[in-house]
């Protein structure tokens, strides 16, 4: 499944940026996967083998109104081809492909108390600097951490909170 969605997602990738349409589609393909998530009577009748895939399409062509052309051709094609179940992996895949053509990094700081806006966006900046990247930036509060901050960028974890650092220090009495 996953060498399909990333076919599937290459190809849309491919035609937005050829037609221009790379942010309109993005957010169409977003906009769509969330419904199919939120709606589970949706999903169902798109992903179900029991309607034909005529019927399909006259349902897609209910639901979905004012897409731009190449997003509606790519969704029948996933209807003529039975590929709509892999619509969430596609919209990985595309979203990859998205922040590595916008040079965008998720960025997302934890602390164990809310942080002032500026402290956030000062850390986003430098993080944003060092990797020469725009920066997606979200934080979060969890007091579970006990205080320090945990960032994720990208795929690596950075861990100064006081819960790691007690771990640490319990595993290393543990073994000495």
């Amino acid at each position: 499944m996953e060498e399909i969605a990333q076919v599937y997602s290459r190809a849309l990738f491919e035609v937005a940026v050829e037609q221009e349409a790379l942010d309109e589609i993005h957010e169409q393909l977003g906009a769509f996967a969330d419904a199919m998530n939120d709606n589970r009577q949706l999903a169902t009748f798109f992903f179900s083998p029991y309607f034909s895939t005529e019927e399909k399409k006259e349902g897609l062509e209910r639901a979905v109104t004012d897409a731009h052309p190449a997003f509606e051709n790519f969704l029948q094609a996933l209807i003529e081809r039975h590929r709509m179940p892999a619509i969430f992996r596609i919209r990985t895949e595309f979203q990859t492909l998205f922040d590595e053509e916008k040079k965008l990094l998720p960025v997302q700081i934890i602390s164990a108390i809310e942080l002032d806006h500026d402290t956030v966006e000062s850390l986003g900046r430098r993080i944003g600097e060092q990797v020469d990247r725009e920066i997606e930036l979200s934080s979060e509060v969890d007091p579970d951490i006990l205080g320090g901050v945990v960032l994720r960028v990208g795929n690596v974890i950075l861990d100064s909170s006081i819960r790691n650092r007690l771990d640490q220090l319990r595993k290393q009495v543990a073994h000495g």
